[in-house]
C-alpha cells in the first residue's frame, strides 16, 4: 500500500476532533512529500537537527511539531518556526523556549509531557511537578509560550488494560489542570497521546492529537 493510501486510511478511523501528526522521524523528503500531496500537512521530528533541516528543504506551510526530548541548548534552531513543542519536562526548557521565542517574536504553543509510562526509560513530570511549574512566578511572568495541553507515552505492551489505564491516568490529569490553571482558556485543549501501536485505544480515552509514524510511512530506519 501506497503511503497516501495509508494517510487515508488512518484519516478515515479518526474522529474530526483529533489531529494526525504524521511521524516523519528518519524518513526521506520524498516520503514526506507524498504524505503532503495526499493532503497531510502536520509532521512530527524528535531531532532538532533533522527537523531544521527538512523545514529548509520542504515547503513552508508544513506544520512541524517537535515530538521528542528536547535539549536547551538546541531550543535556538527551531523556535523560529515550530509550530508545537510535545515534550516540556522542566520549568528550566519552558523558560529557554520563552526567551528564544520571544527573539523570534512569536508564541509558541507547548505541551506538558508527562511520565504515564511504567517503563523507567520515558521522560516526563508528574502531576505534582506540573502544579509546581504552574504555580511558578516564572511560568506565570512568561508571555511568549502558551501551554495548548498534555502529551504522553503509555508502555509499550501488548497489555491493553494497561495501556488503556495510562491513557485514562493522562485524561484525568488535563481535567484536573484544566480545573486549576485553565478553566477559562480555550486554547489549553489538546491531549497528544497514540501512536502506530496504540493510537486507537487512546482515541477512545480521549486523545485530542496521535503521532503515527510506521503505520503510515513503514518501519523506522534506525540506520539513519
Amino acid at each position: 500500500m501506497e503511503i497516501s493510501e495509508r494517510i487515508k486510511q488512518v484519516k478515515s478511523g479518526l474522529p474530526a476532533s483529533v489531529k494526525l501528526v504524521a511521524v516523519s522521524k528518519t524518513k526521506p523528503n520524498e516520503d514526506i512529500m507524498e504524505a503532503y500531496r495526499a493532503g497531510q500537512k502536520s509532521f512530527g521530528e524528535n531531532k532538532v537537527q533533522d527537523l531544521a533541516l527538512k523545514y529548509e528543504e520542504l515547503p513552508k506551510d508544513i506544520e512541524w511539531h517537535l515530538i521528542g526530548h528536547l535539549q536547551t541548548n538546541k531550543v535556538k534552531f527551531i523556535a523560529p518556526f515550530v509550530s508545537m513543542i510535545h515534550a516540556i519536562d522542566s520549568l528550566k526548557l519552558l523558560m529557554v523556549i520563552d526567551k528564544e521565542a520571544k527573539k523570534a517574536g512569536r508564541v509558541i504553543p507547548c505541551l506538558l509531557q508527562f511520565h504515564i509510562a511504567e517503563e523507567e526509560t520515558k521522560f516526563g513530570l508528574n502531576q505534582k511537578e506540573a502544579v509546581e511549574l504552574l504555580s511558578s512566578d516564572e511560568f506565570k511572568n512568561a508571555t511568549n509560550v502558551r501551554i495548548a495541553g498534555v502529551m504522553g507515552m503509555a508502555t509499550f505492551t501488548d497489555d491493553t488494560v494497561q495501556v488503556r489505564r495510562e491513557f485514562a491516568g493522562l485524561k484525568s490529569t488535563f481535567e484536573i489542570l484544566k480545573a486549576k490553571f485553565f478553566a477559562n482558556d480555550d486554547s489549553f485543549c489538546e491531549i497528544s497521546m497514540g501512536m502506530s501501536d496504540d493510537y486507537r485505544i487512546a482515541v477512545q480515552e480521549g486523545s485530542t492529537m496521535v503521532r503515527i509514524g510506521s503505520v503510515i510511512f513503514g518501519a523506522r530506519n534506525y540506520q539513519v
